[in-house]
């Protein structure tokens, strides 16, 4: 590694998804050299012409990077032999049955171990288990000669981007730094301290690993617990969000979490899988954590079951019955619908014999049971039996739904919108 600065390095960034793509600009944009790698070359392709889903701010970098010199997009894995620095963020989903899919991640990681070079700092971003760094990048350096911390620098440096959020980009939010040694602590700390507001050192790999895991469990459980919660609200005749709201003014231990479909997307549904995974493994029991994952799981099926009921008590059979469903993305502002509940919605609703649609103008398309889906552009010209407020998106005009016969809303704040919202 360099002594100098971030502008005097050339960094390969491993994996331009929705972590490796904002982290390859901001080095960019602090003046490195950046060779982006990706094993897709639609998505090198889309990168390339700026279609990918990415912040206003990020769009501007990027149109910024592609036509410079600095930025340069490749899918040949030995490229990261050319570099001082090699970030690895590539996904880290988990299977149909839960467990921890670590294909990608593991591939990737002995790829850069194969070319690794001496002098070379590898940071691994990518959420797993807890010694994923040691076992993956740490050992593997070892078994081919290097001396960790002394001629190679290895670190642990997990992601924080929340998707869509203006007021939380990586910029604007501190990051953690696990060093396999002190040389390779200070080495990665310098490295992301152009992507961060601030770097905080932690002594080992493993406690940033742990850390990343708790974050997202914590948020998982306290997801389950909103559901669960705003549930026994309605049973007793109140509106969940005011009774929220007027906790979260108590300014000591309470946040407030809200009640929704589900969780989706690439963090909450996946992170605390490889949690309870690795616990498993140690015969070690979690059964807060366990119930929590369950239930958050089990949520798409209890909101299918409610706009079941809504139809059965207007006396409208479920086969045939016009279901749209606003919003297919997991959040708000974004395009992405990993994990997200209303595709499992969705299938359950037409299993049942509903014909189903949906308008989401961030989301094209989506393919439900093997069959694809369009964005009903203009919902309002339509008459439905029912609509499912999923996802609301800030371009979204709701205002239509004042002469919609039935609206369930899955995040039950139905304020947001003139209609009569039955959940």
């Amino acid at each position: 590694m360099s002594n100098g600065g971030v502008s005097d390095l050339t960094v390969a960034v491993v994996g331009l998804g929705y972590v490796g793509l904002p982290t390859a600009l901001a080095l960019t944009d602090a003046g490195a050299k950046v060779i982006g790698i990706d094993s897709s070359q639609d998505r090198l392709r889309a990168i390339a012409r700026g279609a990918v889903d990415l912040l206003p701010v990020h769009h501007a970098q990027l149109a910024c990077a592609v036509v410079g010199d600095g930025f340069r997009l490749t899918s040949d894995a030995t490229a990261v032999t050319a570099a001082d620095a090699v970030v690895v963020c590539v996904p880290t989903p988990v299977d149909a049955r839960r467990e921890p899919d670590l294909t990608a991640l593991s591939a990737a990681c002995a790829s850069v171990v194969e070319h690794a070079v001496a002098g070379q700092l590898i940071v691994l971003t990518s959420t797993s288990y807890v010694g994923t760094t040691r076992d993956l990048l740490t050992e593997p350096l070892k078994a081919r000669g290097f001396t960790v911390d002394e001629d190679v620098y290895v670190a642990f440096a997990p992601e924080r981007i929340d998707p869509g959020n203006e007021r939380h980009t990586p910029e604007r939010t501190p990051r953690l730094v696990g060093g396999a040694g002190p040389n390779s602590a200070r080495a990665a700390a310098a490295l992301l301290a152009p992507t961060a507001s601030e770097i905080r050192t932690v002594d080992t790999p493993e406690t940033a690993e742990m850390a990343k895991l708790w974050e997202n469990t914590y948020r998982a459980v306290n997801i389950a617990l909103a559901n669960e919660l705003a549930d026994a609200c309605q049973a007793l005749g109140l509106a969940p969000v005011p009774v929220i709201e007027a906790a979260a003014t108590k300014p000591y231990g309470f946040m407030p979490f809200y009640p929704g479909p589900g969780v989706g997307g690439h963090c909450i549904p996946c992170d605390p899988h490889y949690l309870l995974w690795q616990l498993r493994e140690v015969r070690q029991q979690a059964p807060l954590v366990a119930a929590a994952l369950t239930a958050n799981t089990d949520r798409p099926a209890r909101m299918t079951e409610r706009a079941l009921e809504l139809l059965s008590r207007a006396a409208v059979p479920a086969d045939g019955a016009r279901v749209l469903l606003i919003g297919v993305a997991y959040k708000e502002g974004v395009a992405d619908v990993r994990e997200s509940p209303a595709l499992e919605m969705l299938a359950r609703l037409e299993a049942a014999g509903a014909d189903v649609s949906y308008a989401d103008p961030l989301v094209p398309s989506v393919t439900v049971a093997g069959r694809v889906l369009h964005h009903v552009a203009d919902p309002h010209t339509r008459p439905w039996d029912l609509v499912v407020l999923h996802t609301v998106h800030p371009v979204h005009d709701l205002s239509w739904l004042a002469d919609a016969p039935r609206v369930l809303d899955t995040r039950q704040r139905g304020a947001r919108v003139r209609a009569e919202v039955t959940a």
